[in-house]
């Protein structure tokens, strides 16, 4: 049986929420899945395939990724991974600006090509802040200032990549035999 981790990197739970569905997803088309926070991931071993989520903050992958990512190159030379991230926190944002701030971002660590991406609108919740975010929205020239919490997670496009990931990897785990 194909076994996947399904790791992820969060600052509020937007991310962990949407790796708990990647997982379940794939669940659904008979794939053994772990979900673990990526700070928590010891090693690749035992894992056919690798699903990676983060949130992008500032055109930057989340510090706990991006520290697998570096920890564990060797072993994704082998390892069919994606990787999804949560960009814009408004679906009127659009996607591409976050896109080429994840390409920019993988580009710059020493790590193969995923065989997928995809990024998708987040979620934002101002009460849910830390200190340090609170002061940069609260900032008028953030982005951020005034916003009121709301959820544009698009949870069509997620379960769609999951079905599609499902069939990418488990083909690149046949030809990496």
């Amino acid at each position: 049986m194909t076994h996947i981790l399904v790791a992820y990197g969060t600052r509020y739970g937007s991310t962990r929420e949407v790796a708990e569905t990647v997982a379940a997803t794939l669940g659904e088309q008979g794939i053994d899945t772990d979900v673990k926070q990526a700070r928590e991931v010891r090693s690749l071993d035992g894992y056919d395939a690798v699903v990676l989520g983060t949130p992008l903050y500032m055109g930057a992958l989340h510090k706990d990724v991006r520290a697998l990512l570096e920890k564990n190159r060797a072993a994704l030379e082998h390892t069919p991974f994606a990787l999804f991230a949560l960009g814009p926190i408004k679906a009127d944002d659009g996607l591409d600006g976050s896109r080429a701030q994840l390409i920019d971002a993988l580009a710059k660590l020493p790590v193969p090509t995923p065989a997928s991406t995809a990024v998708f609108v987040g979620a934002y919740d101002p009460a849910r802040l830390g200190f340090k975010d609170k002061m940069i929205a609260a900032l008028p020239a953030s982005p951020l200032h005034g916003e009121a919490a709301h959820d544009e997670r698009d949870w069509g496009a997620v379960l769609a990549w999951t079905r599609e990931l499902a069939d990418l990897l488990t083909r690149a785990m046949v030809s990496a035999i």
